[in-house]
């Protein structure tokens, strides 16, 4: 597994599609990331197993 990997995911504000670039090396991870397109604040939850999952969410959602 790489230690970083690209995720496609939708803004959940304006529903553009998005890339993240993920980190794994600090295991399962929630933080906030800005959407590149409106600017709104997008909770990003990574959870690390056999295989990475990315979810996003509104902040406060």
């Amino acid at each position: 597994m790489q230690l970083q990997d690209e995720h496609a995911v939708a803004c959940p504000y304006c529903g553009e599609p998005i890339t993240l670039l993920v980190d794994h090396t600090g295991g399962n991870q929630r933080y906030v990331e800005d959407c590149f397109v409106c600017c709104q604040p997008i909770v990003v939850q990574v959870e690390v197993g056999a295989e990475v999952l990315v979810r996003v969410e509104q902040e406060g959602g």
